[in-house]
């Protein structure tokens, strides 16, 4: 019997998020939904009754990364120090461990379970964007920017933050030294001043 809301034991949700990134991590696509669950430390069914797939797991895996690199968005500060913490936030992901291994994992996983792939795209990278954008035309409202174009404007931000740094999470080459700090600040001065009114 299905349970009721307020009953799910979020530890075990979080333990299964934890290790299916894992695993997706060390064997990408092969990663089964029985070792996900015997590494989570849950039984099948439950795993089952949160996940019923690995497309599902992927998409939850990525709402949560794109939740927590988005916050500074919803924060209602100024656009510098908004956009800073948000670039700040994106360099801390991209250039963790995690952040390198799992975009290997989804690169491992993509051309034999497009599905997956195309759920963590959506869920993480593209909701990521579409908050973004958003943001980005309320600025445009309220006199504070002038962006014409939020979808490529965001696309713009997220390329001038990230550089080759994908590329080299991808490859598992390490990040060149920099500061971080400095180079968020750097970052969001050089947008606002792109998109000034």
């Amino acid at each position: 019997m299905p349970r009721v809301a307020g009953q799910i034991d979020e530890t075990k949700t979080e333990a299964i998020l934890d290790a299916a990134l894992e695993l997706f991590t060390e064997k990408g696509a092969a990663a089964s939904m029985e070792s996900i669950a015997r590494r989570a430390g849950v039984s099948r069914q439950t795993l089952y009754n949160r996940f019923p797939s690995k497309a599902e797991i992927g998409r939850a895996l990525a709402a949560r990364r794109s939740d927590a690199i988005s916050a500074p968005l919803r924060t209602g500060g100024d656009p510098e120090t908004v956009l800073t913490a948000l670039a700040a936030g994106m360099l801390d992901k991209l250039c963790g461990k995690d952040g390198r291994g799992s975009m290997r994992g989804v690169a491992l996983m993509s051309p034999h379970a497009p599905d997956v792939a195309a759920a963590i795209y959506d869920a993480g990278p593209a909701e990521g964007l579409r908050r973004l954008s958003a943001w980005l035309t309320e600025q445009d409202a309220a006199g504070r920017l002038t962006v014409p174009d939020p979808d490529a404007a965001a696309e713009m931000f997220s390329g001038m933050v990230l550089g080759h740094g994908h590329l080299r999470g991808v490859l598992n080459v390490p990040h060149p030294p920099f500061d971080r700090d400095a180079r968020a600040r750097e970052t969001a001065r050089r947008f606002i001043r792109a998109f000034a009114p």
